[in-house]
């Protein structure tokens, strides 16, 4: 199987074996008789068809926190339609089983990748840090509570009116 040619799954052009990916089109190539094969592919190989070479080099960033792992896996396949490769980490300090879907996720790119994810994530607002995705900022908070003692106030005060 050495022997015989590489082509490009995508625009059929032949490489030779020291070839990795195609130059014009950056599809990984396979060996001739597997495109004649007709052999089912797996996830994994549709996975990594989609994953742009220039966006896997480098060390891990995190670009985005989600809050559980639906959520995680949602990132991860917008950022896989751009060609960014991701992986998922717990995020720090949560001690929830890891074969659990809960708790919140790290989101992480290779370096490469990082800025092209940022963007995508921007443009569907879902870039926002772990901190905020725990709950409401600390300023909404501390409107809603002077707002709830502000009510239970004006209570208070018309009971007393109406009372005495």
């Amino acid at each position: 199987m050495a022997s015989e040619p590489l082509v490009c799954p995508s625009c059929a052009s032949s490489h030779p074996l020291e070839e990795r990916f195609c130059p014009r089109c950056g599809t990984p190539l396979v060996f001739s008789t597997a495109l004649d094969a007709d052999l089912p592919v797996t996830a994994r190989q549709e996975r990594a068809r989609k994953i742009k070479p220039q966006y896997a080099e480098g060390e891990l960033v995190r670009v985005a926190g989600a809050r559980h792992l639906a959520e995680a896996e949602l990132i991860q396949g917008m950022l896989l339609e751009e060609g960014v490769p991701s992986m998922l980490k717990r995020t720090r300090g949560f001690d929830v089983p890891d074969y659990l879907a809960a708790g919140p996720r790290d989101v992480l790119v290779p370096a490469s990748g990082a800025d092209v994810a940022r963007e995508v994530l921007n443009s569907a607002e879902l870039g926002a840090p772990a901190a905020e995705v725990g709950g409401p900022p600390a300023g909404r908070l501390l409107a809603s509570l002077v707002a709830g003692a502000a009510l239970i106030a004006l209570i208070v005060w018309i009971g007393s009116r109406l009372g005495g």
